[in-house]
């Protein structure tokens, strides 16, 4: 599984917006890996920010 799957996936089982330190918290990811995860998520449009600062996947 890709760290880009990984965090996705996080997101997911969050079941709320979260922020890129709330994935690391609950995926015990690296930060670097997990802000470079939500650049590529943001631009295949996988991930959406309903509020500054979360983000969450698109429905």
């Amino acid at each position: 599984m890709s760290v880009k799957e990984k965090v996705l996936e996080t997101m997911k089982a969050a079941g709320k917006p979260v922020s890129a330190g709330e994935v690391e918290q609950l995926s015990g990811l690296d930060r670097k890996e997990i802000d470079k995860a939500f650049k590529e998520l943001k631009k295949d449009e996988a991930i959406t920010s309903p509020i500054r600062c979360k983000w969450e996947p698109v429905q």
